[in-house]
């Protein structure tokens, strides 16, 4: 088993923002961030005890396994410790992180940004009383884990090819068979299903098809027991997201909606553009910044497409961040745009994607408009089309 683990850059990222060490934690499984970056995704053996990987901002690494899986962390270049009873595993990472003050770990404070909080708190706690100053390894994970390289980018773009041409499929089957009076959130979801199946696209959930009053809940979802039928005359919100069935691969993830009659009433069209007009102030935003070589956070991102819609008097009814990561797991590990559900103060920074998702959710109905973006040197992408109205289906 091999690791592209980059030392030479990590230590390098360390010293940049005057960090003595990153130190990797896991314990069977609850840091999946940690064993993806020393590379344990595939490892075929259990991983039952705790065990850390300290990279140093200066010096050479070193391991700390048990003694019945000392095998663990052998592929990984440094030193190697081991320990078997609660006793020498005190000593032994004491030892570790001897000297040092200021250690990055996949910690939040407070638990700001969940998706990176995997280090349980008695851990956490175990350092401090040996006055080490636990903080975020946010940016290290953004540089060194949620960066896609050039396969990965290119899988996105496939990927997101893909299931635009599902969605058109999806469409299509509505506007043909709607007025039958038979099709269903759940029938059509059931053929977008296999469509991905033919598209050799994996994910972790059927697409999202929401007419009517379903579309009112962003995490709406048919199933075979729970589902409406779809008439005439109704929005219908379709949120799909997959990914190439490689190593490696990583997820595109689109939202569309459209409208089963020939004319879409002004109310809908109305509430679609305000949530056009912000997710396309959240690009232009991020555009800006990146022509211009200058920082940007992912709260900032979010506060420029909420901005439109609470203008518009609407500031209720968007009650989900402005977007997510995209990774190997379609919400990924980089930065979030979101200054709502949390303060997300990471940057934004070459090689990671992620979603513009602003929506507007009434009691009647709901409008979301998703697209995906590419930070690339210099530059930033929008991955895919961007809808500008309400397709009618009729």
């Amino acid at each position: 088993m091999g690791t592209t683990i980059d030392i030479v850059n990590i230590q390098a990222t360390l010293k940049a923002c005057g960090l003595d060490a990153w130190l990797l934690y896991d314990f069977h499984g609850s840091n999946p961030i940690a064993r993806r970056i020393v590379g344990l995704n595939n490892y075929p053996k259990l991983t039952t005890r705790r065990w850390y990987y300290l990279i140093p901002a200066k010096g050479i690494p070193c391991s700390l396994v048990h003694h019945i899986e000392k095998g663990t962390l052998e592929h990984l270049p440094g030193k190697r410790r081991l320990y078997a009873d609660r006793n020498q595993l005190s000593i032994e990472l004491t030892e570790l992180v001897s000297g040092l003050k200021h250690v990055a770990m996949e910690y939040s404070p407070h638990c700001a940004i969940p998706y990176l909080s995997r280090v349980d708190a008695g851990t956490v706690d175990s350092l401090r009383a040996l006055n080490i100053e636990v903080v975020s390894s946010g940016d290290l994970v953004q540089e060194f884990e949620a960066t896609w390289d050039l396969s990965a980018l290119e899988s996105h773009y496939e990927a997101a090819a893909r299931l635009y041409r599902i969605k058109d499929r999806a469409f299509s089957l509505i506007q043909e068979n709607v007025s039958g009076g038979n099709l269903t959130e759940y029938s059509v979801q059931e053929r977008m299903v296999n469509w991905f199946t033919e598209s050799e696209l994996v994910s972790d959930s059927p697409p999202v098809v929401a007419a009517a009053n379903s579309s009112a809940d962003p995490h709406y979802l048919p199933t075979a027991t729970d589902h409406r039928r779809i008439g005439m005359n109704e929005l219908v919100l379709l949120d799909l997201w997959g990914k190439l069935e490689k190593p490696g691969a990583v997820f595109a993830d689109i939202t569309w909606v459209g409208y089963t009659g020939k004319v879409v009433p002004v109310e809908y069209t109305s509430v679609f553009s305000i949530a056009r007009d912000a997710r396309d102030a959240a690009i232009a935003l991020i555009s800006a910044k990146t022509d211009a070589g200058q920082p940007l956070s992912g709260w900032e991102v979010d506060r420029a497409a909420r901005s439109v819609i609470d203008a518009a008097g609407y500031a209720d009814y968007f009650i989900h961040r402005t977007g997510h990561s995209l990774g190997e797991m379609v919400h990924g590990n980089g930065v979030h745009m979101d200054d709502y559900e949390t303060h997300d103060e990471r940057r934004l920074v070459t090689g990671t994607g992620f979603t513009i998702e602003p929506g507007i959710y009434l009691e009647r109905f709901g409008i979301r408009t998703e697209i995906n973006m590419y930070i690339g040197q210099g530059e930033s992408n929008v991955t895919g089309p961007q809808q500008q109205e309400i397709i009618a289906l009729c």
